[in-house]
C-alpha cells in the first residue's frame, strides 16, 4: 500500500460570510485533496486576519516537516498578511507548492 502525501489547508474565515460557507470551503479542500491523490492534514483557519496566527502556524509546519503542498479555496484567501502573491512566495520559498480549489 502506497502512502498518500499530505496536503495542508488554509482558509480565512473573514473571506467568507457565514459558518456554512466556512464548512463548504473546508469540504472543498477535502474533495480537492482526495481527487489529487493527497491526504488532507491540518486545515489552518484564520479567524483574525490582523494577527495572522493561522498563516504563521501553517508556515512553521511547512518549515519543520516534509509537507510540500498547501491548498486554499481561492488565492484570495492568501491575502490576510499581505498580498496573495507575497504570501504564496513565503510558502514557495520553503518548497511548498500552493494550489487553489477555485482558480477563477
Amino acid at each position: 500500500m502506497t502512502t498518500r502525501p499530505t496536503l495542508l489547508g488554509y482558509v480565512r474565515a473573514d473571506a467568507l460570510s457565514c459558518a456554512e460557507e466556512l464548512a463548504a470551503a473546508t469540504d472543498s479542500l477535502v474533495a480537492f485533496a482526495t481527487a489529487e491523490g493527497f491526504t488532507l492534514g491540518t486545515v489552518y483557519t484564520e479567524r483574525d486576519a490582523a494577527e495572522s496566527a493561522a498563516f504563521h502556524a501553517l508556515l512553521e509546519e511547512v518549515k519543520r516537516t516534509d509537507v510540500r503542498a498547501v491548498v486554499v479555496p481561492t488565492m484570495n484567501h492568501l491575502g490576510s498578511v499581505g498580498t496573495p502573491a507575497a504570501m504564496r512566495q513565503d510558502l514557495e520559498f520553503h518548497q511548498a507548492h500552493v494550489w487553489a480549489v477555485d482558480t477563477r
